[in-house]
């Protein structure tokens, strides 16, 4: 079973920085798939960015350039780093595991059983 804690999420104005942290417990290492994923007021739930146990990355095109996935295993964290953002990032940010995944880890919402509790994202313009 794996346990997924967000934080980091804050106001920001537009052209700020935010880095996201998430951490897990009983870290599954077996082709195992980690994610952000977001979700706005009024719209669908949207993958940001998602790495694989190799730390081969996808990112979601409005955010390629500006956001960077990156993980520590000795510490079981995930990190999001967040660049340039604009007032359409705000959002709420949930980090998202998936164990048993092969291959380029996808952006797909329904791939992921383990979710944190999220994290509010808001950028003003």
């Amino acid at each position: 079973q794996v346990q997924l804690v967000e934080s980091g999420g804050g106001s920001v104005q537009a052209g700020g920085s935010l880095r996201l942290s998430c951490v897990a417990s009983g870290y599954i290492t077996r082709d195992i798939w980690m994610a952000w994923f977001r979700q706005a007021p009024g719209k669908e739930r949207e993958g940001v960015a998602a790495i694989d146990s190799d730390g081969l990355t996808s990112y979601a095109e409005s955010v390629k350039g500006r956001f960077a996935i990156s993980k520590d295993n000795a510490k079981n964290s995930l990190y999001l780093q967040m660049n340039n953002l604009e007032p359409e990032d705000t959002a709420m940010y949930y980090c998202a595991a998936a164990s048993d995944s092969w291959g380029r880890p996808l952006l797909r919402h329904g791939v992921y059983t383990y979710w944190g509790q999220g994290t509010q994202v808001t950028v003003s313009s």
